[in-house]
């Protein structure tokens, strides 16, 4: 098995196959580039654990091509060849982000030892991102089996390599934060701060200042200069949960950050620049708030570069058991845990109106009240949830006849679709939520079942 995959840069031909030769002898897997613009097209973050580059090429110099890389992601070292007529340039590429640099005439010994250096500097940092990753959520990591989550989480960590805003729809409890968190923590903005801003939770009047800063006698009560969010993630990401709540005029606001990149302070008329990455959520029918006009289209897709969904803990089921463990573990004492087969039964067949935060609050309960407890059963439950979890679907369920001849699934979801926008006067919105399903994906599926008002099915 490959100790690692090196991405090897030299217009010298016999350098670079004899380099090779000696890393594939020492166990690494390695590609060629001849150029820097070779070398770019070849670059891949999630396949290149190391480059190696000489610094002295024709068109693009080893300095471009370090540039370049660092710009599309800080995770992967790279390691620099140089004669000594190019030290000051090897000096200049270690200030630029460079790991280290080998001065030609090199040994194999050497560059496998400056190899080896690089590839387990990269192997701590990364444990200590996961590790801030783990310590960031306060016991909220992000734990799942579901195929659900797992594409999910792939998909993050493929968009945080970059730049791009993210815009994550979820319903309330279901880890938005957690994801926005990820992509910061992943990125190569994961040195810098990530800044939580609750656009619900602060009144109109205050946000415009928590966000963008003031200076001091801008209004009353402003005594002093005031950084804000903004400035205080300079560098870094921004996360800007329950963003339809924003009020209009602040919508324009940040429609300037994201366009041009500055800040209008408070009771200032010079702008302020600004490198931040935003990242937004929300719970909310953004498309309905658009229509109705309390939310700036051309913000949506500033913001909608990319559009995540948070899947709610009732789709993905297979996650309740492992969450569950996690959150014993965590507010417990740290031991193991076990259920009976009627604990978990009724767990998965309840539909989490609160998603994961009311699984974590239901662990602390279970914790607080049952010290001492390591098998859990149905009796240490509260009675509010074994009353909703045995009502509602499953009373709907069991009085439902199965006709002997076979039903077809299709039909089914039509007429349950159908009877469920009649009954809400074909209220879209309405229906969706009834049916705990994002309003698009109802559109979708009138769509494609044909479901019109004028025309039923």
């Amino acid at each position: 098995m490959s100790k690692g995959t090196i991405l090897f840069v030299d217009d010298d031909r016999s350098g670079r196959e004899l380099s090779r030769f000696n890393l594939e002898k020492a166990g690494y897997a390695v590609d060629e580039a001849q150029s820097g613009e070779e070398a770019l097209r070849l670059f891949n973050p999630q396949k290149h654990d190391l480059i190696i580059s000489d610094i002295r090429m024709e068109k693009m110099s080893g300095i471009d091509l370090l540039t370049k890389i660092k710009e599309a992601t800080s995770g992967v070292p790279v390691i620099m060849i140089t004669a000594y007529g190019t030290v000051d340039a090897a000096v200049e590429a270690m200030k630029l982000g460079a790991f280290d640099f080998i001065l030609k005439p090199f040994s194999s010994d050497q560059l496998i030892v400056s190899v080896e250096k690089a590839l387990e500097h990269k192997r701590l940092k990364e444990e200590n991102r996961e590790l801030r990753l783990k310590l960031s959520g306060g016991g909220r990591e992000l734990v799942y089996t579901s195929s659900k989550m797992r594409q999910l989480v792939e998909t993050v960590d493929k968009l945080a390599l970059s730049d791009a805003s993210v815009f994550i729809r979820g319903e309330s409890g279901t880890g938005k934060e957690l994801i926005a968190r990820r992509l910061h923590l992943k990125s190569k903005r994961a040195e810098k701060p990530f800044v939580v801003v609750n656009c619900a939770a602060l009144p109109a009047e205050l946000l415009e200042s928590e966000l963008f800063g003031h200076v001091k006698g801008s209004f009353t009560g402003a005594n002093e200069d005031r950084l804000g969010r903004f400035r205080h993630a300079d560098g870094g990401t921004i996360f800007l949960d329950e963003i339809g709540e924003m009020p209009l005029d602040l919508q324009a606001k940040l429609l300037r950050v994201l366009q041009e990149g500055v800040v209008d302070i408070v009771g200032s008329d010079k702008p302020v620049k600004v490198d931040v990455r935003v990242i937004s959520a929300t719970n909310s029918d953004i498309e309905q708030k658009i229509s109705e006009g309390t939310f700036r289209q051309d913000l949506y897709y500033r913001l909608n570069v990319v559009d995540l969904f948070v899947p709610p803990l009732r789709e993905r089921r297979e996650d309740i058991i492992p969450l569950m463990e996690h959150f014993l573990r965590v507010f417990g004492d740290g031991s193991g845990y076990s259920f009976s087969s009627a604990f978990k039964e009724l767990l998965c067949s309840y539909r989490w109106p609160g998603n994961v935060r009311e699984l974590q609050n239901l662990c602390k309960r279970l914790t607080a009240l049952n010290p001492g407890v390591r098998c859990f059963d149905v009796e240490h439950l509260p009675p509010s949830l074994k009353g909703r979890a045995s009502s509602s679907m499953q009373g709907f369920l069991e009085k439902l006849p199965l006709p002997p001849e076979g039903i077809s699934l299709v039909d089914l979801e039509r007429e349950l679709i159908l009877k469920a926008l009649i009954f809400h006067g074909w209220n879209v919105s309405k229906t969706a939520k009834y049916l705990s399903v994002p309003r698009h994906v109802l559109a979708y599926r009138m769509e494609k079942y044909g479901i019109t008002k004028e025309g039923g099915v």
